[in-house]
């Protein structure tokens, strides 16, 4: 697009407060098309003639903004009158927000002042054009919105009365850098009413949800000028069943509004939480003359489509589907986030590449994750180097094995999800330079020794006082290695790629590796060596871990890295008893844990509230962090047992070989795909297994242990004895 827009911004500092940009022009004759692009240094939230235009909340929303910074485009030839008036409020967003801690380029972009950049395009009905553009004729005054930050809350004083608009001042801002809209757009996707409404032990008025959430909260009240609504967030109640916000860090989660005269509600412009509940600290007549109706909560995320679907006979495991489906859409708020509601909120890859699997299953993630993608390739440096998050705004000294992997597993597990190779000829640079990077920035040729790394994180076998399991982090760097040099070569043969030179590297790694260590001691290297196929004997890797698992009293003892294979190495070699052992657990440590304890969505730490009631940790434990829900894709894949295959990627064939346990009356899957809907499910009946299988394409269908080839579009059904 060409841009004859003049970037403007503020001629003074107005501190906090969101600048108020406007433009006010008439329509000289019939107007037949009015488009308008648009982008800010912050997020904005544009206004044709007192009408909101777009549903897009939180626009331009995050990207590398060194290298990208999107623009949108909005129709909105029918907010026009004969006399307008364009406004664009503009808070801090991601952009000029003290994102990450201690960052040089994140402190760079927060130097910037609030500026925007925009453009009306109309098309008369005689075909004559015109272009209203931000220039000198701009101006600009201080809105309503006293305060607005990502992870600060907001402040609005609805008194306030229209104060006098001053001439913009003309900003050096980024052209080079603008691309159109990319991702999928934020949008307010839920309204959910508070379920209840009590006095703490302490004698504090609390709004429960009943689930927690990520957006925000609209208020609705009549009040007198000045009367003040106060509220803070919290995901989770104390041992004591008082209001607990030590978890959010620095986060100071404001949401501050002062009432005009009269009936009204507000809900944030600029900003959002994570959050279950909320503590009513001031209201029109006192806290305690709040009520349910007073308040509603906004679900915002990017607007995704439910494909995937689990239920169960299984009460507990029905809730952990849920809490897996409410961990994605809290988490999916433009860039996939560890979590909504601390002083982070970053795209970090490790998380990432962890779900990615279950993510592609739930909800249709193909444009979602390679807007992110993209980022991850503009944010990679020459070297190859790959941050812990994307957008890279922390740029760590050194990558971390299992986290930089992202750039390999992320956009291999696209392309099998949607079988679009678009996604790898695009990212292909990345992964291959990638892998590059660890080759010549190992001490061992074949290994990835030296380094940094975060290790298993939070694996349950870590020493006291660390937050790493005791998985050798030179071992899981190394077989991480060997994966993605495997993944570089797999898609190097789907786009035409030579890719002979990392069939050797591969060839070296494997041998490398099993000299390094013919030896595992964890359930974690268990699981990896097995699982990437680098055991000389996989079965007796398998065969090890399973003798773990059962020996500490069939429990797992994995963290980020190991938790996301250990059922399908178990169930793929001869313990799917096992693998559903740890699937129904209820105590801790096990996925049912925290779904007895009330969670509704998924836990940081297994045991975030421990048995006695009390926190794991103020400092570091988040109660809405998607990466243990990657469980759901075994889940998908092996107990119902619907699964992509690789020269048909995209389900374009499919095989499906569901495993039943005796310990569960009944299971069921559903996932929509590109070609249609497949749909497996078995129940105990009649004292024997009974199957339903629908595909719209041909399938291989495998059950206890004899195939059938099932032609496309058919609905099955099988008995087993």
């Amino acid at each position: 697009m060409k841009w004859n827009a003049k970037w403007v911004t503020v001629p003074a500092g107005l501190g906090d407060v969101a600048p108020l940009f406007s433009t006010r022009f008439p329509l000289e004759r019939p107007v037949r098309q009015a488009t308008l692009a648009i982008t800010a240094l912050g997020v904005y939230e544009a206004s044709l003639n007192g009408e909101r235009v777009g549903e897009f909340i939180l626009a331009p929303a995050w990207t590398y903004y060194p290298k990208r910074l999107q623009y949108q485009e909005y129709d909105v030839t029918g907010l026009l009158q004969e006399d307008n008036e364009l406004t664009v409020v503009v808070g801090k967003g991601w952009y000029r927000s003290p994102i990450a801690w201690n960052s040089p380029p994140q402190h760079a972009l927060c130097q910037n002042p609030p500026a925007l950049l925009a453009k009306l395009d109309l098309v008369y009905e005689d075909g004559s054009t015109q272009s209203i553009q931000t220039d000198e004729g701009w101006t600009v005054g201080e809105s309503r919105i006293r305060f607005s930050e990502i992870y600060d809350g907001e402040i609005y004083d609805a008194t306030l009365e229209e104060v006098p608009q001053a001439p913009v001042a003309l900003f050096d801002g980024p052209y080079e850098t603008l691309i159109p809209q990319q991702g999928e757009e934020i949008r307010e996707q839920e309204r959910i009413h508070a379920a209840r409404l009590f006095a703490t032990p302490k004698g504090e008025i609390v709004v429960d949800f009943g689930q927690e959430v990520t957006g925000y909260v609209e208020s609705a009240v009549t009040a007198h000028a000045g009367d003040v609504i106060d509220l803070s967030f919290a995901e989770v109640l104390d041992q004591e069943g008082n209001f607990y916000t030590e978890n959010y860090r620095a986060a100071k989660a404001q949401y501050h509004y002062t009432c005009r005269e009269g009936e009204q509600s507000y809900k944030p412009h600029l900003t959002f939480w994570g959050f279950r509940y909320i503590r009513v600290n001031a209201f029109p007549g006192g806290p305690e003359s709040a009520t349910l109706q007073n308040f509603t909560a906004i679900v915002l995320h990017s607007e995704l489509k439910r494909t995937g679907y689990l239920s169960s006979s299984n009460p507990l495991l029905n809730q952990l589907f849920d809490n897996i489906i409410w961990g994605q859409k809290g988490n999916f708020l433009d860039v996939p986030t560890d979590c909504p509601q601390r002083d982070e909120r970053l795209g970090w890859t490790g998380d990432a590449q962890v779900f990615i699997r279950t993510a592609c299953l739930n909800f249709d993630t193909e444009k979602f994750y390679a807007k992110w993608l993209a980022d991850m390739a503009a944010g990679q440096r020459e070297d190859g180097y790959v941050g812990h998050v994307v957008p890279d705004v922390t740029a760590p000294e050194h990558p971390s094995a299992a986290w930089a992997d992202a750039a390999t597993i992320c956009p291999w597990t696209v392309y099998l999800a949607y079988g679009d190779p678009k996604i790898l000829r695009d990212q292909f640079p990345c992964m291959r330079r990638w892998v590059d990077y660890i080759t010549t920035h190992t001490k061992d040729a074949g290994l990835w020794t030296g380094g940094e790394h975060f290790g298993d994180w939070l694996g349950l076998d870590a020493p006291v006082g660390s937050c790493k399991g005791s998985s050798r982090e030179e071992f899981i760097a190394s077989a991480f290695y060997a994966y993605s040099t495997s993944l570089v070569i797999r898609a190097g043969k789907v786009l035409g790629e030579d890719v002979s030179a990392y069939e050797t590297l591969y060839e070296t790694i494997v041998k490398a590796f099993r000299q390094a260590f013919p030896t595992y001691q964890t359930q974690t290297e268990c699981v990896l060596a097995a699982h990437f196929g680098l055991a000389e004997d996989v079965q007796a890797a398998a065969d090890q871990l399973a003798a773990m698992v059962k020996d500490c009293g069939v429990k797992l003892r994995t963290g980020f890295v190991g938790t996301p294979y250990l059922l399908h190495v178990l169930s793929g070699h001869g313990y799917a008893d096992l693998a559903y052992s740890l699937l129904l657990r209820q105590q801790y440590p096990s996925w049912l844990y925290p779904v007895t304890k009330g969670a509704t969505t998924i836990w940081e730490h297994w045991d975030g509230i421990m048995e006695d009631g009390g926190f794991w940790s103020p400092t570091m434990n988040s109660f809405n962090h998607y990466a243990y829900g990657a469980v759901a894709d075994w889940v998908y894949t092996v107990a119902a047992g619907i699964q992509t295959l690789e020269d048909a990627p995209g389900y374009q064939k499919v095989r499906i070989a569901p495993i039943p346990d005796k310990r569960l009356d009944w299971l069921s899957a559903r996932l929509d795909t590109r070609h249609g809907t497949i749909v497996s499910s078995w129940k105990k009946q009649e004292g024997m297994w009974r199957y339903e299988i629908a595909t719209p394409v041909k399938a291989e269908v495998e059950i206890a242990g004899k195939t059938y080839q099932v032609g496309a579009g058919s609905h099955c059904f099988f008995s087993e004895m």
